[in-house]
């Protein structure tokens, strides 16, 4: 019987860890398909510079801030604070590449979300031949801190943002 009463926690202990482990999201590896199809891709008839100078001015009239140094490489980033203790940021790249056609003009967006939480504080003392002591101390300090972060990949997105871009292409 005293052999089974020392099972009993480690079959417990067993369990739970068991439950956990279960509980945790598949690795995101498993869901890549890499299809040849992709919503992360258009193409232009332009050369590469002249493709990417419209996807630059495309985000541009959206509000974004842009990072034009390098002609093929447009970045631009843009801030939404759709609550006051909770925002977002929103990154997109685009990459213009020569092709048989053209351009072939590649976008990649990230979303980063952000909360407000509190910073605690603590302050420590320290005695000679006694010791130390910390105490917590209450402090008012807040800031927005990375909870999230996300590729997007929502189709309906890069076709609304490929649509600006051809628009701008014509005019």
């Amino acid at each position: 019987m005293l052999h089974l009463a020392r099972r009993v926690p480690f079959l417990a202990l067993s369990g739970l860890l068991l439950a956990g482990c279960a509980s945790a999201p598949p690795p995101a590896y498993r869901s890549e398909n890499f299809d040849a199809e992709s919503p992360f891709v258009t193409w232009s008839t332009r050369e590469p510079a002249a493709a990417c100078e419209i996807g630059k001015r495309a985000l541009l009239s959206q509000g974004y801030q842009v990072d034009s140094s390098r002609p093929n490489n447009i970045r631009g980033e843009k801030f939404f604070l759709p609550k006051p203790d909770y925002g977002m940021t929103l990154n997109i790249t685009l990459v213009c590449l020569p092709s048989n056609v053209g351009t072939a003009v590649y976008a990649n967006a990230l979303q980063t979300r952000y909360e407000l939480k509190s910073a605690a504080s603590s302050t420590g003392v320290s005695v000679a031949g006694v010791g130390s002591i910390s105490l917590p101390w209450a402090s008012d300090k807040e800031a927005l801190i990375k909870v999230g972060e996300e590729t997007i990949s929502d189709p309906d997105f890069y076709r609304r943002l490929f649509g600006l871009i051809e628009a701008l292409h014509g005019s």
